[in-house]
């Protein structure tokens, strides 16, 4: 038996540090690293199951599709075939349609930073494939959040041990961010309160001292409504607002528009109970705002985010340690990402896709695509608008490839499939978008079967399509090196061989995020008022627009269109507690402990459809159907569904996952995926 030590390689703030037992050359048990002065020793269900995701389902050799598109029937081939027959195709594609008819499809299935970003970038950049706009997930919500501070930094959460309020708002961090809820403990038992804000009643909520539910994309009016009250009765920190801010009082006008009572309306809360979080967050001190992911998954998302994130500059609440916000903080860690990705490479310009609306990019973008790279990402089943996805995979003429650990529902659409390492199987640099730990992971196992990590196929494919740059011979401690070879990190003493050495090195924030007096945002200030917003398509002062969903035909796999209040509900998809997006949705054992997925349905509206609990229900819309079972259940309000998770497809009773449902529009900024506003009917089977 020997220990080792690794680090998660998730889309999770927590990036923990992993204590891994081997045994001949296996791994039986993976644990947290308690010398880790966040992870302590803690890890989440999900990775303690890592042995068995390892095994399970595993792809472990080239294939080649031999039936029909979907059908699952691939035949054994060599990398030397593999790698062959993808170049080739390529270059008969260059040569016909031009190099923009091949596209990458990637995301956060891995955030090791050398297999996330760096030896792709470099081959799509050399070929000049069509770029792909990464914006699924945080896009919107870090751009809100940006308008107001120029940069995604927050408080240390570590810091939040000194907090003696702490408001988690759209965000299930028992589930998502559990690192975070066990500091929030810990100041619980020195006297500190802890509030959800959330539109479902989850373990969050149900662990908080008091949970406010609110409809779904409403974030933004409880934030004017706060802001109210907090300038009505004169508990906004004026000494601080007039040093460090720029447009507070046009701010204020707009804010005014919003009594207690119009906030009532909007959110689903009283107007005593706004008052009183209002007073309450204003008077208390230090107040810490955790902001989640979920609520910039609207279509308001961005603004809404803004709207939150100026609340600690209304009460000075950056003033007191462990008093603020956090939202994200990736702005700890920049990377020399030229060195990283190459752009140079790029020889004419490309045109650029947004990875939310894949469906359209496959079935109506012109000139077509004629070849998609999948990696790190199982967009069959995490892509919004899931039908016209699977349509556009289904083209016999579009020659995919997808590098996979498992055989995922992806997976069976590839004409060509590449088997993946696990981090476990290789070497990566990690930065976190929460903590503030610097981390590098060894491989701990050998490599399964023939297995290989993102980087190394890149290089081939480079060197079979006579790719000659050196850039294509990194290794990766050579592309580690690049990535901190800018000022910041020389000046903090980091460099790869000290990391490696170390494994983790937590970087210093200081007692505040930022310098008053030198912000980037362009007034160098706090900013309720923004000209970049303008330039986003938006008005200067942020203000709160409800969500309403567009029902259109086009890109419609059904046809036809019906009218929106044929849709009165308002179905909301947030993370199953045993998966995280579809990761671990293939693990037998999370499965089993996860049951099956369900509808929760609030009991008036289940009345109205003479829907009573356990019973099969279809949610549809103009986009698709999905089978499932319901939970009757008061955890969302009047109006509101909920289906935690993204299960594989088969799970479902009709085959069909819930991203059937959700729209491929994007958010008022940044480009990010609306996957909470989608509007549905629930009928019983």
């Amino acid at each position: 038996m020997e220990v080792k030590y690794s680090v998660c390689p998730h889309d999770c703030p927590d990036t923990c540090a992993l204590k891994v037992e081997v045994e001949n050359g296996m791994i039986v048990k993976v644990g947290g690293d308690s010398s880790h002065p966040v992870t302590r020793g803690i890890i989440c269900e999900k990775v303690r199951a890592y042995p068995e995701r390892i095994c399970e389902n595993r792809i472990l050799y080239p294939m080649r599709r031999t039936g029909k598109k979907g059908s699952g029937k691939f035949e054994r081939i060599s990398w030397d075939g593999a790698i062959d027959e993808i170049a080739g195709r390529w270059r008969e594609l260059i040569s016909k349609y031009g190099s923009e008819s091949i596209m990458p499809y990637s995301y956060g299935g891995t955030e090791g930073i050398i297999n996330k970003s760096s030896m792709d970038r470099r081959l799509f950049n050399k070929i000049g494939a069509t770029a792909l706009d990464r914006t699924i997930c945080s896009a919107a919500g870090s751009l809100g959040y940006q308008l107001a501070y120029g940069a995604s930094k927050g408080v240390n959460p570590l810091d939040t041990a000194n907090s003696k309020l702490i408001i988690f708002w759209g965000i299930n961090a028992l589930e998502t961010n559990m690192h975070h809820a066990v500091l929030a403990d810990a100041a619980r038992k020195n006297g500190a309160k802890i509030i959800a804000i959330d539109v479902h009643r989850n373990k969050t909520a149900k662990w908080a001292d008091d949970f406010y539910m609110i409809l779904p994309g409403s974030d933004g009016a409880l934030a004017l409504g706060i802001a109210y009250i907090i300038s009505r009765d004169h508990l906004a920190d004026k000494a601080f607002l007039e040093k460090y801010s720029y447009g507070f009082d046009e701010f204020r006008k707009k804010a005014m528009e919003y009594p207690p009572e119009r906030v009532a309306g909007l959110t689903g809360l009283s107007k005593e109970r706004i008052e009183g979080m209002a007073k309450l967050y204003a008077e208390t001190k230090p107040s810490f705002l955790r902001i989640g992911n979920g609520l910039q998954h609207h279509k308001n998302g961005g603004v809404n985010t803004w709207l939150i994130s100026l609340l600690p500059a209304l009460t000075g609440a950056w003033l007191d340690k462990g008093g603020g916000a956090l939202k994200s903080n990736s702005g700890y860690f920049p990377l020399n990402e030229d060195a990283l990705k190459r752009p140079d490479l790029i020889k004419n310009p490309v045109r650029t896709v947004n990875m939310v609306q894949l469906g359209k990019a496959l079935c109506e973008l012109e000139p077509p695509l004629r070849s998609l790279y999948v990696y790190n990402s199982n967009p069959a089943v995490v892509a919004p608008n899931q039908n016209l996805v699977i349509k556009g995979l289904a083209r016999e003429d579009l020659f995919t490839v997808v590098h996979e650990q498992a055989m995922t529902d992806t997976a069976k659409w590839a004409d060509i499939i590449l088997p993946a390492t696990v981090s476990f199987e290789h070497a990566d640099l990690y930065v976190s978008y929460w903590h503030t730990s610097l981390q590098w992971a060894d491989p701990v196992i050998p490599r399964a079967g023939e297995a290989k990590p993102n980087i190394d196929v890149f290089k081939l494919i480079a060197r079979s399509l006579g790719y000659a740059d050196e850039c294509f011979l990194d290794t990766e401690e050579d592309i580690a090196r690049q990535a901190l070879d800018i000022p910041y990190w020389k000046e903090k003493g980091i460099t790869l061989d000290r990391l490696k050495k170390e494994r983790f090195i937590m970087i210093n924030t200081g007692d505040c995020p930022f310098e008053w007096r030198k912000l980037s945002t362009p007034s160098g200030q706090i900013e309720f008022k923004s000209e970049k917003a303008a330039l986003c398509g938006l008005l200067n002062i942020p203000d709160y627009k409800p969500i309403k969903e567009r029902i259109l035909s086009h890109g419609n796999v059904n046809g036809g269109s019906r009218p929106e209040t044929d849709f009165p509900l308002i179905l909301v998809t947030p993370p199953n507690h045993y998966f995280l997006n579809s990761s671990f949705a293939g693990v037998s054992s999370l499965k089993v402990k996860a049951h099956e997925p369900f509808l929760e349905i609030n009991p008036k509206d289940a009345e109205d459809r003479e829907i009573s609990d356990g019973d099969s229900v279809k949610i549809e819309n103009e986009r698709g159907c999905v089978s499932i079972k319901a939970k009757v259940l008061d955890s969302i309000l009047p109006g509101v569904v909920v289906s935690a998770g993204l299960w594989w497809k088969d799970d479902y009773i009709n085959g069909s996952g819930v991203n059937a449902l959700t729209p491929d529009d994007l958010s008022d900024i940044g480009g990010g995926a609306t996957f909470f506003s989608t509007s549905v009917e629930v009928k019983k089977i």
